[in-house]
């Protein structure tokens, strides 16, 4: 079981960036891959990056590539997602994902953190 612990949201006009940490409290296991979702209010939620740490493969939403990129410390169980050029249909909460599943489809990831929320003013 890992516990994530994230952070960094809050506020932010159009074209500006904000960066989403996420870390577990301690390193129990392994994980093979760390991803961030989003959800927005009257819609499903949304895989909007992941990575693999098995080759270190990333994976973006069509929505979001080219403005935000994810990074990960496999040995702190760690990743963070720089987002630039926020749209105002960025907005939502975003979670902080891990799964035991070497190559996890968006439903497969079994920890969790708590969310933070981003909002995006136009």
């Amino acid at each position: 079981q890992v516990q994530l612990v994230e952070s960094g949201g809050g506020l932010v006009q159009a074209g500006g960036s904000l960066r989403l940490s996420c870390a577990a409290s301690r390193r129990t296991f392994s994980t093979y891959a760390m991803g961030w979702f989003r959800q927005a209010p009257g819609k499903e939620r949304e895989l909007v990056a992941a990575i693999n740490w098995r080759g270190g493969s990333t994976y973006y939403a069509d929505s979001v590539k080219g403005r935000f990129t994810i990074s990960g410390d496999n040995d702190r169980i760690a990743v963070w997602l720089q987002m630039n050029d926020l749209k105002p249909e960025d907005t939502a909460v975003y979670y902080c994902a891990a799964s035991s599943y070497r190559t996890p489809t968006s439903g497969e990831y079994n920890y969790w953190g708590q969310g933070t929320q981003v909002t995006v003013s136009s």
